[in-house]
């Protein structure tokens, strides 16, 4: 299965961030990094992205839609930090998931499931499953939906919105919704040494960590494979 994470304009791009200047890219790009990594974790299962990592590129819409469409994924999940007005501080607050205007089934059985997994992530009031003609929703010829995971123009969606506790929630309720609606299946374990291998026969384990928060662990262990180890974790 192909999967293209599309976060959200550049750090560049106009008006694009909060009163008090966080670029929306920060958001979207975390969240979409954290979700490719997560969903690298399934098995067949290809992850691209439609945006500029670095966010010094904002990359087009077209050009994001094309790409999609060359490379012939199945689905399409744009990331996005949401505002109200025009720079100011504002009430307006909550979680919302967008579809194209037509309603596609597979796309709005997918936002339902999103949309319910931010909101339990999220504790932001309910904005609900909405349809647009949105570029991205309109041009891909797949599967999209575009996620709206708090203002940046209320100060208490904001503040999650810059928290890296929360984006992780939100990458993981993400790729939950993309796991259940695809029936994704996790890749097997990392096989230990066998202990015939050892010279004494016994094998030898090391802990480098203990966490009341599983997430603390998870981004331990991300951090353990990235640099090359292999590891698991156990709870007790």
């Amino acid at each position: 299965m192909k999967i293209m994470l599309d976060a959200g304009h550049g750090l560049f791009t106009q008006g694009k961030q909060s009163p008090d200047g966080m670029k929306e890219h920060e958001f979207n790009s975390a969240v979409a990094a954290y979700a490719k990594a997560l969903l690298e974790g399934y098995e067949n299962v290809t992850v691209y992205t439609a945006h500029d990592p670095t966010g010094k590129l904002d990359v087009p819409l077209n050009t994001r839609t094309d790409r999609a469409n060359q490379l012939n994924v199945d689905v399409f999940v744009s990331i996005h930090a949401n505002a109200f007005g025009n720079g100011g501080w504002h009430d307006a607050s909550g979680i919302e998931t967008f579809v194209y205007k037509t309603k596609p089934k597979e796309a709005y059985e997918l936002a339902i499931k999103i949309q319910t997994n931010l909101l339990r992530a999220s504790g932001l009031p309910n904005r609900g499953v909405k349809t647009a003609d949105f570029h991205v929703l309109r041009e891909s010829h797949m599967t999209a939906v575009l996620a709206e995971c708090g203002f940046m123009t209320n100060k208490t969606d904001l503040t999650k919105l810059k928290s890296d506790n929360y984006r992780r929630a939100v990458a993981e309720a993400i790729v939950d919704a993309l796991a259940v609606q695809y029936s994704l299946k996790n890749k097997p374990a990392h096989k230990p040494i066998q202990k015939s291998s050892t010279p004494s026969g016994k094998l030898y384990k090391v802990q480098v960590g203990a966490f009341a928060d599983e997430r603390n662990a998870e981004a331990l262990l991300d951090k353990l494979k990235k640099a090359g180890f292999s590891g698991f974790i156990k709870a007790e």
